[in-house]
């Protein structure tokens, strides 16, 4: 198992930017990739980006792609999203997910580790 926890989230005015942090610990090696969804309140969750620790390959979703960027540092097991040109649609909770799995990693249950949640606010 992995334990992942979420830092970084808060209120931020449209246009703003904010940057998670997701820091990984236990079985790391477990999860050769990492994932942020969110989920707003009545919402299902959605898949936000994804990368792989090795090589570094990034996916996103077309509501986000262009403003978020995901990326990591192997080193201190963390993954971060970069999240720019914020809108209140984009009010969630954001979590942090660890895949055993390279592929799908825009289906949530292909995941097998969540962090807390972290809130994310976006005022208009």
């Amino acid at each position: 198992q992995v334990r992942l926890v979420e830092s970084g989230g808060g209120l931020v005015q449209a246009g703003g930017s904010l940057r998670l942090s997701c820091a990984a610990s236990g079985r790391t090696a477990s999860s050769p990739a990492m994932g942020w969804f969110r989920q707003a309140p009545g919402k299902e969750r959605e898949f936000v980006a994804a990368i792989r620790w090795s090589g570094g390959s990034t996916y996103y979703s077309d509501s986000v792609k262009g403003r978020f960027t995901i990326s990591r540092d192997n080193a201190k097991n963390t993954v971060y999203l970069q999240m720019n040109s914020l809108q209140p649609e984009d009010t969630a909770v954001y979590y942090c997910a660890a895949s055993p799995s390279p592929y799908y990693l825009n289906r949530a249950r292909n995941y097998d580790s969540w962090g807390q949640g972290t809130q994310v606010t976006v005022s208009s």
